[in-house]
């Protein structure tokens, strides 16, 4: 596979804030003054690596004004608690929620930080009495963590998923019932929400981590339309092929879906615009 090594001032993101928001946000600003869409979501709706993500693409493609909120491995914390971000969201036309793992949301074993939902930062009394063993003060981000539990204990570790999974769905639905209005949700994924492996506890739990259809299902309700993309192998392939990073940010660039991805999103999120 051929990729780009253009090294990290290849691409200029052009970092913003809105308001008094706390997060840095992929520019440049956009004023909020006229009518626009929003679109938050974690490292893809970011779209780190490549020239246009998908809330580029989709402002060519609609002509709308398209405010990228997205945020490198953000979860729904990241939003939820923000003030300045649910504001804008609530006065968008129309907002499209990319779907992020239950893994990176603090919950009653562990907590994470309040925007880079990635990272580990406490675990409860409850984590620590189930997994006494475990020393937690060399974890320092929440899919480490899991590994960690999971190996110590595939028992109790059932109790952590089922934990994350509601308290998903719980957040999720505050956090679109403050939006209102006309929400898109977006799966962005390798995996079908129906993928058999998502529920096997002896393989990786896949990406958003522990999403399943029953738990989109529970949204449905308060969404005006769900965008799945599933991407192939191929896609993928050659999606990293139109990328931008330096040899050191390969590791991290393999992890991103790529551009073939992205332009897939842009298209099918502007056919269900068309229809909102």
């Amino acid at each position: 596979m051929a990729f780009e090594y253009l090294g990290q001032s290849a691409l200029n993101y052009y970092p913003c804030r809105y308001g008094t928001s706390k997060i840095v946000f992929r520019g440049p600003e956009k004023s909020l003054s006229g009518k626009y869409c929003a679109v938050i979501g974690g490292s893809e709706t970011y779209g780190k690596f490549m020239d246009a993500p998908f809330p580029t693409l989709l402002e060519k493609l609609t002509g709308r004004t398209i405010i990228n909120l997205g945020c490198m491995n953000a979860g729904v914390d990241a939003f939820a608690n923000d003030d300045v971000v649910m504001d804008i969201c609530n006065k968008a036309e129309i907002t499209i929620v990319q779907l992020t793992g239950a893994q990176n949301i603090s919950n009653e074993y562990y907590t994470v930080h309040p925007r880079h939902n990635d990272r580990f930062l406490d675990a409860s009394d409850k984590l620590r009495a189930l997994y006494n063993k475990v020393d937690f003060t060399e974890i320092n981000f929440t899919g480490h963590l899991l590994n960690v539990l999971k190996k110590s204990s595939t028992r109790h570790f059932n109790y952590i998923r089922k934990e994350l999974r509601i308290h998903w769905v719980a957040q999720m639905k505050m956090m679109l019932e403050r939006i209102g209005g006309k929400i898109v949700l977006l799966w962005l994924s390798k995996q079908d929400p129906f993928d058999p492996l998502r529920l096997n506890l002896n393989r990786h739990w896949g990406e958003p981590a522990f999403l399943n259809r029953d738990m989109l299902n529970q949204l449905s309700d308060v969404v005006a339309g769900v965008v799945e993309i599933v991407a192939t192998p191929d896609e993928i392939s050659a999606g990293h092929e139109r990328m931008y990073f330096s040899q050191m940010e390969e590791p991290a660039a393999r992890q991103m879906l790529g551009l073939v991805v992205q332009q897939a999103a842009a298209r099918e999120l502007s056919t269900l615009l068309a229809t909102l």
